[in-house]
């Protein structure tokens, strides 16, 4: 039996310990752990490789969500428009801002944010009052939309900024998952809504030694108040006209992503080949129905963060991989409409089709840069196997 594990960072930090070892020691021997050098480094060079005009590092995806939100001052009586079909993380920041998420379908070919749900939902439940789109149903004031760029691919971005612009919408961009991740038009995630959201949570592509995130905006006085509001608000220092929160990124973690991401492009080509291997074998196998492979769009640049395939009996199929020693892993098994902590917005099942199917059928497959091809063979293999 091969094993093949759904993620291996051993393998990766085997490859970067010597360079990221002694820039540890440099930061552990200046005891400069907030708000140094490389975090001042890390945010220019994110902001380049995400072409944009600034960067503000920040302590967690997950707190770069909220950052957004609060710059851009969304709180109370606000709505934003999001998917359901998402890490908890894209809702649970609208909720804890004060505002409320409204969620729409996903397109069942990429598992992002559907414009069309998007533009059915504002026709059929919105209406506007002088410049403010408001929802009937709650009176709530629709204020942004926040697409999630989901498994590295670029969410239909033209379609949802022109809903954006119709209606005087901030778009706030989930990237979690997507650095690197290029649209269609050459635009790349996190440069084409007023904020772009990354983690650099271990398991990213850039994977940071814990916790981490990174903001970027092409808005200069946005960069700015997220800033300040990531130091408690306060500017200058212990003086506070605004009310922030502790999201800074912490030094050592900025340097060791300094190191990485050097080698990200490579790593992301690594990835990439590996979907293209699958891409193939699972062709070659002639599953039919009972396997769908990714739907990469053309034109984009689908970074991979997770391969991810339908299958007619994902539950089947994964306990037998991993019988097999295969990880996997399913993202996401109860889309956020239906998780009980949302049960106060009032839906049902039943009401996103398109995302609680896909919770029923996906399953990632390892596809980390590292993996060998006698590994990628024998996932097919026992794919294969299963699905005959």
């Amino acid at each position: 039996m091969t094993n093949v594990p759904l993620l291996d960072l051993k393998a990766q930090f085997a490859q970067i310990r010597a360079e990221v070892m002694p820039i540890i020691d440099q930061v552990c021997a200046s005891q400069q752990f907030i708000l140094g050098e490389h975090v001042r480094a890390l945010e220019t060079e994110a902001a380049r490789y995400c072409r944009t005009s600034s960067g503000i590092g920040v302590s967690s995806g997950t707190d770069a969500l909220l950052l957004a939100l609060m710059a851009l001052k969304i709180g109370a009586g606000d709505e934003v428009i999001t998917t359901p079909f998402t890490f908890f993380a894209t809702a649970g920041t609208i909720a804890r801002a004060g505002a409320r998420p409204v969620f729409c379908d996903i397109d069942p070919a990429t598992f992002n944010l559907s414009p069309d749900a998007v533009q059915t939902f504002i026709d059929s439940r919105c209406a506007l009052q002088g410049a403010t789109l408001i929802n009937r149903e709650t009176g709530g004031g629709i204020k942004a939309l926040m697409p999630v760029h989901l498994y590295g691919q670029a969410a239909d971005m033209d379609a949802l900024m022109q809903i954006a612009r119709r209606y005087s919408l901030k778009v706030i961009e989930d990237a979690a998952q997507a650095i690197g991740t290029d649209y269609k038009t050459g635009a790349r995630a996190g440069s084409i809504g007023d904020i772009g959201c990354f983690s650099f949570f271990p398991s990213k592509n850039l994977g940071a030694f814990g916790d981490a995130g990174l903001c970027t905006t092409n808005d200069a006085q946005l960069a700015q108040s997220m800033r300040v509001l990531r130091v408690h608000g306060g500017e200058p220092k212990y003086y506070h006209a605004v009310i922030g929160g502790n999201f800074r990124i912490d030094e050592l973690q900025a340097a060791v992503l300094r190191v990485k991401l050097r080698y990200l492009d490579g790593w992301t080509a690594g990835r990439q080949r590996n979907a293209a291997f699958y891409d193939a074998a699972f062709a070659g196998e002639n599953l039919g129905s009972k396997l769908i492979t990714p739907q990469s769009i053309a034109g984009g640049r689908h970074i991979f963060n997770q391969y991810v395939v339908r299958a007619q009996n994902r539950d089947g199929l994964r306990k037998f991989l991993s019988e097999q020693g295969i990880g996997t892993e399913i993202y996401y098994p109860v889309p956020l409409h239906l998780q009980q902590c949302f049960g106060y917005l009032g839906y049902r099942g039943g009401d996103f089709p398109q995302s609680e199917l896909a919770a029923a059928e996906t399953l990632a497959l390892p596809v980390y840069p590292e993996l060998q091809e006698e590994q990628l063979s024998y996932v097919v293999a026992k794919v294969a196997e299963f699905c005959a």
